[in-house]
């Protein structure tokens, strides 16, 4: 669960982000609406929870703009409670408004139920390309009908891939977000894991396309 918390107040950031870590999460930062932006065009998360009323940038802003580049869930943090800013919230795509002050626990309550729910709508995320089928949630690919086997890091891949279809992806991308930002790797990680899965997904590796001196894109 990577959560991105975006509030202009430190202490509450600080919080949120204990609460956000105590349940295994990864706790991503920003202090105004322009910081989260910036964040969400290089790197995905799972969720943001993201406070209206910031310098630089307020957070109902914030939400336009990131939602033309990524579909993110996001619940809106304000001191503001009244029912028009509820509902120009959910006017923009907000999933969720928590009003100031609040209970850490009811915030993870409710960024559970979001990701639960949104897990559930997508329980029937199956693609197929030409006669390459990939079951995302059942972690099934079939080549011509026929099931291969992928180690779990190359189901990864692939899924990355599928979900960042057409994107130029460089390896220090893909290291970051595949492995983890924690992870101490190199390119030729990278490389030898896509080599595998091409291998396995036979004629249809096609797919995977190498941009010399950058990385690769899933292309169809």
């Amino acid at each position: 669960m990577k959560v991105l918390i975006v509030d202009d107040e430190e202490m509450i950031r600080g919080v949120l982000k204990e609460y956000v870590e105590f349940e295994g999460g990864t706790a991503y930062e920003a202090a105004d609406g322009m910081q989260a932006v910036k964040l969400c065009r290089d790197n995905d998360f799972d969720i943001i929870l993201m406070d209206v009323m910031m310098p630089r940038l307020d957070g109902f802003s914030a939400v336009k703009e990131i939602k033309k580049i990524k579909n993110i869930p996001v619940i809106m943090l304000s001191a503001r409670g009244e029912e028009y800013d509820k509902l120009f919230g959910f006017e923009i795509g907000v999933d969720d408004y928590v009003t100031k002050p609040f209970s850490p626990k009811e915030v993870m309550a409710r960024i559970h139920a979001i990701l639960k729910r949104g897990a559930q709508e997508n329980a029937n995320d199956i693609v197929t390309f030409e006669g390459l089928t990939i079951d995302m949630v059942g972690r099934n690919v079939l080549v011509d009908g026929e099931k291969v086997e992928l180690t779990p890091k190359e189901y990864e891949i692939l899924f990355y891939f599928v979900k960042n279809k057409g994107i130029a992806l460089t390896r220090e991308k893909l290291l970051m977000d595949v492995w983890g930002f924690d992870f101490y790797g190199d390119d030729r990680t990278v490389d030898t894991h896509i080599k595998m899965l091409r291998s396995n997904l036979k004629q249809y590796r096609k797919f995977i396309v190498t941009l010399r001196g950058l990385g690769y894109k899933f292309e169809v």
